[in-house]
């Protein structure tokens, strides 16, 4: 198998994150994987207040929708002024709009996207962007799931999060990332660590004879039979590819 990890030099990423709300994401920024990622100079991650680039007296961000209706539209302008500031200063791979009706969030997906090197990410808010936005600026629109959030910036912390892992040098045992579920189109068998008798129940003994040949094999049954189960739209998926 081809490692996304050998795609790549080590290299440093830049993630530009356009939010109205920056405060949601600074707990995210500053812990975990993201950290690292960050410490390690691998990831670079901006945060840009959408209402530092508004020409309005109240800094506003949205208006009423034309046509009448229920919640409010971002403006056009702020997110235009934010991107072009920002494209002065390099080109970016893809602008991405994370949005209930965008093409749901894969590993595949996060793949491609971990070998960029300039990525916007635009957090939805309210009923949505102006559509001018989407049709002049945006590359991608993507939804972690077919659910409704109150903003985008979780949703925004989720693909920051499922990139920065992958970046080479992030994670120290880079194959852990490669067993991940979702990687290899079926999902990770299960695990086990210490105790090796809990609560009367013992761990599976072909994980402690050090065959690695036979432990692989069970791993790979094991998760055939658990993406069967539990899902079965990917199993299907996966047997249609090989």
């Amino acid at each position: 198998m081809t490692s996304i990890f050998q795609a790549i030099p080590y290299q440093t990423m830049q993630i530009d994150i356009i939010t109205c709300l920056p405060e949601m994401l600074d707990s995210f920024i500053g812990n975990s994987i993201v950290k690292r990622a960050q410490s390690k100079g691998l990831v670079t991650i901006n945060v840009h207040q959408l209402r530092d680039y508004t020409s309005t007296t109240y800094r506003t961000v949205d208006d009423y929708q034309f046509g009448g209706g229920a919640g409010m539209v971002m403006l056009a302008e702020p997110i235009a002024n934010c991107i072009r500031k920002l494209q002065e200063k390099r080109t970016y791979d893809a602008i991405v709009y994370m949005t209930p009706d965008g093409k749901r969030l894969e590993q595949k997906t996060v793949n491609s996207f971990s070998l960029f090197e300039n990525l916007i990410i635009l957090c939805g808010h309210y009923k949505g962007v102006d559509e001018r936005i989407r049709e002049h600026f945006i590359t991608h629109e993507v939804s972690i799931g077919d659910y409704v959030l109150s903003s985008g910036e979780l949703a925004a912390a989720v693909l920051t999060d499922a990139i920065s892992r992958l970046i080479p040098g992030v994670i120290s045992d880079e194959t852990s990332a490669l067993t991940d579920s979702f990687q290899d189109g079926l999902l990770a068998p299960p695990v086990y660590t210490r105790p090796l008798e809990w609560e009367g129940k013992k761990v599976p003994d072909v994980l402690l004879g050090g065959n690695h040949a036979k432990i692989e094999e069970w791993r790979f049954s094991q998760s055939l039979e658990r993406t069967k189960t539990r899902r079965p739209d990917l199993y299907e998926q996966w047997t249609e590819a090989k």
